[in-house]
């Protein structure tokens, strides 16, 4: 069973938190979310979220993926984190995934690990960033080797499906996105 870390900043953006919180789960999928304190996470419109842990207990496991969910100011927090940093970096040389929506795939490209990938963003994130190394796309979601990008909480069902597919494979895709009655 793949074991993913999803992040948790005081202002996140609660749609995409809890769409791939919720949607990785329905497939199974061990997720662990993690506060980048010990306090409950107020979310970007008032939610509150209270993550499974805090993320220095969180960082004494391994993991398949790393997922960023976006919104301001969480993922400024995010980025600004050198916990969150650190593992990034050390996922990436690992060969193992990290994904990132909305305004958090600039924790990746600040971390490095978008030098030579194409990726998406919120509009105007990675484009003000000056980044000569990396193709900057409007998709919805992207995958570029073990990197996967997004756009926003438009594309967090998109995004979450996908994320089901690379770790499961399609039909475990196909079988939650046939409980979600999309179509």
């Amino acid at each position: 069973m793949p074991k993913v870390l999803v992040p948790l900043a005081q202002g996140c953006e609660e749609l995409e938190a809890v769409t791939i919180i919720d949607l990785l789960r329905r497939a199974k999928i061990d997720v662990t979310t993690a506060g980048l304190d010990k306090q409950t996470v107020i979310a970007s419109r008032g939610v509150k979220i209270i993550p499974d842990t805090d993320l220095d207990s969180a960082l004494k496991q391994e993991y398949d993926m790393i997922v960023l969910p976006g919104g301001l100011p969480g993922a400024d927090h995010l980025d600004n984190d050198p916990r969150i940093r650190a593992l990034l970096k050390k996922m990436a040389s690992k060969h193992k995934y990290t994904a990132a929506i909305c305004a958090a795939p600039k924790a990746l490209a600040n971390a490095g690990v978008l030098d030579g990938k194409t990726a998406t963003s919120y509009p105007g994130f990675l484009d003000d960033m000056n980044l000569p190394n990396t193709k900057i796309t409007n998709e919805a979601v992207v995958i570029d080797g073990k990197v996967i990008t997004s756009r926003g909480p438009g594309t967090a069902m998109d995004f979450a499906l996908t994320l089901i597919e690379i770790l499961l494979g399609k039909q475990n895709r196909d079988e939650v996105e046939t409980g979600l009655v999309r179509n």
